[in-house]
């Protein structure tokens, strides 16, 4: 079997919350080697940010915190639109000398969504790359 991929979700607005649910089912329906191990929301009472509490998920409230897992993170998905977070995170990695883990902006997630379900729209987000 392959290696488990492991990410992480920053980011848990409308967005973000549709990516992770969307996510989550094509994971959890087609057995794949993803897991969820870290996920950044500014409300941490929210139902989703409990959720995942709940599901054992790694629960931040300061998405740069994720950093700090180092390389137990293999791609962090940025899907906060805040160019101060997507600063903050290539500095953190740089700083503590990951060269493992990638970022994923939310052109990314966009991308990805084309594929779950042709009814989910993420135009909503305000992009930006890296």
């Amino acid at each position: 079997m392959a290696e488990t991929i492991k990410i992480a979700l920053l980011g848990l607005g409308s967005v973000g919350q549709d990516f992770a649910e969307n996510f989550l089912e094509i994971i959890q329906e087609g057995g794949k080697p993803v897991e969820i191990v870290a996920v950044a929301h500014r409300h941490l009472d929210s139902p989703i940010a409990l959720g995942f509490q709940q599901s054992g998920v790694k629960v931040f409230e300061d998405a740069v915190e994720v950093v700090n897992l180092g390389d137990a993170v293999d791609i962090i998905f940025d899907l906060t639109g805040d160019a101060d977070v997507r600063v903050a995170l290539r500095k953190g990695l740089q700083l503590s000398n990951n060269q493992h883990t990638v970022i994923a902006p939310e052109m990314m997630a966009k991308l990805l969504s084309m594929f779950f379900d042709g009814n989910v729209d993420l135009s909503s987000g305000k992009g930006g790359g890296y």
